[in-house]
């Protein structure tokens, strides 16, 4: 196998994907996908739904496609779609944007978080404050950027960070604060307390607050609180989310920032060289996804928490302890009371056992910090009630070890 030259080298170590000897390694993502698919277990690992999204949105794709929207989108975004994202904010948060200053229509939010640490990054001595474990783009990002990822780990069963260690890691060379709430992997949901003291911090030492925000609208007791909402923070704070974990969209890849409009133009500057621009046909069909009404928002959350439930009902029953989320499509369990000792074993070894498959909490940490999730899996509630009764059964009858 060839080495991975430059910059792609340190995106790819940052994120764990390189041997000792420099080759590439799959990920355990793509590792347990492949285990589900040659076992016939259920994937619970990878967070992507089994169910299209609402009609009225795939409708306003086709007719699109029909009505020829299928060349390049201007570089920020159609303006319907600016203006919808901005009347999103408003409607839910109260934040008031300038549709044609203050947003702009991404390649899903992985990009825009790609964008928005390179434009924001300026010298090796800058370093991104994150929640561990996170999701696992966040590492290959900061690395790409020069910067240095600092991790504040979340702390079983809660997944809340202790105040003190988020203090001490936020210093004068803290270039970004990046905050995902609601949290994946672990499904947490941060305390006002939490984003409060984020945002202290933020102004202390001069940092800029990067929220990821894909699951806003799975909050099971909400309403969401966006940090751009909290006192002095939304002169400092850059908020990102997508279509695709609302509406069930995922291939779509169309994600949004929001925030200042010099920030804004910053990333901007950086996206167009990138992807330029993202798929035409769904950026209409995305604004019509924004304008639905509000009982459409209320059910999404609600039939995430009650699939949330089964879920957990089944892995209770089959002996894991259970962290309940709070949010997201994701919920973590210990299986140490299963006699567990390394859950990257345990996980490659759950499908012959119980037929289903979960990813280790370990593919979502730094070295360092690996001994104290050792034990730990995520399993993802975003499936079909019928696939998710079927594992919570599957679970409920696992055979021993």
């Amino acid at each position: 196998m060839h080495q991975l030259p430059g910059a792609w080298q340190r995106a790819a170590r940052g994120a764990g994907l390189l041997a000792p000897d420099g080759t590439s390694v799959p990920t355990i993502f793509a590792e347990m996908s492949a285990l589900a698919a040659s076992t016939g277990a259920l994937n619970l690992g990878q967070g992507f739904p089994d169910e299209d999204g609402p009609e009225p949105v795939l409708e306003a794709a086709r007719d699109a496609i029909a009505r020829g929207v299928n060349q390049y989108a201007p570089g920020r975004g159609f303006p319907d779609l600016l203006s919808a994202v901005a009347e999103h904010q408003k409607r839910f948060y109260g934040i008031e944007l300038d549709p044609q200053r203050e947003v702009l229509i991404t390649v899903g939010a992985t990009e825009a978080l790609a964008a928005t640490l390179l434009a924001l990054i300026d010298s090796p001595d800058d370093e991104v404050v994150v929640f561990e474990p996170h999701y696992d783009s966040y590492a290959a990002c900061v690395a790409l950027s020069g910067a240095k990822l600092v991790p504040v780990p979340l702390r079983w069963p809660d997944f809340q960070p202790d105040l003190e260690q988020l203090a001490s890691a936020v210093t004068d060379r803290t270039r970004v604060i990046l905050v995902n709430d609601p949290h994946n992997p672990t499904g947490s949901v941060f305390s006002r307390e939490v984003l409060d003291e984020v945002v202290r911090l933020a102004h202390r030492h001069d940092a800029i607050i990067v929220t990821d925000e894909v699951y806003e609208h799975l909050v099971f007791d909400g309403p969401h609180v966006a940090i751009a909402t909290l006192p002095d923070a939304a002169e400092r704070t850059l908020s990102i989310s997508s279509a695709g974990k609302t509406f069930s969209l995922t291939g779509w890849k169309t994600g949004w920032v929001t925030g200042p409009a010099d920030l804004v133009t910053a990333v901007l500057a950086v996206k167009q060289f990138l992807t330029y621009v993202g798929g035409s046909p769904f950026q209409p069909a995305i604004a019509v996804g924004l304008r639905l009404p509000e009982a459409f928002f209320a059910s999404v959350a609600s039939e995430m928490a009650a699939k949330a439930a089964l879920l957990g009902t089944g892995l209770r029953a089959a002996g894991f302890d259970v962290s309940s989320p709070g949010g997201s499509y994701f919920t973590v369990v210990d299986a140490a009371p299963l006699g567990a000792t390394d859950a990257d074993a345990f996980c490659r070894e759950l499908p012959a056992r119980a037929g289903v498959v979960g990813i280790p909490l370990t593919a979502f940490v730094s070295p360092a910090h690996r001994a104290q999730y050792a034990t730990l899996v995520r399993f993802a509630a975003c499936k079909r009630v019928d696939v998710l009764a079927e594992a919570a059964q599957r679970l409920a009858a696992m055979t021993p070890a």
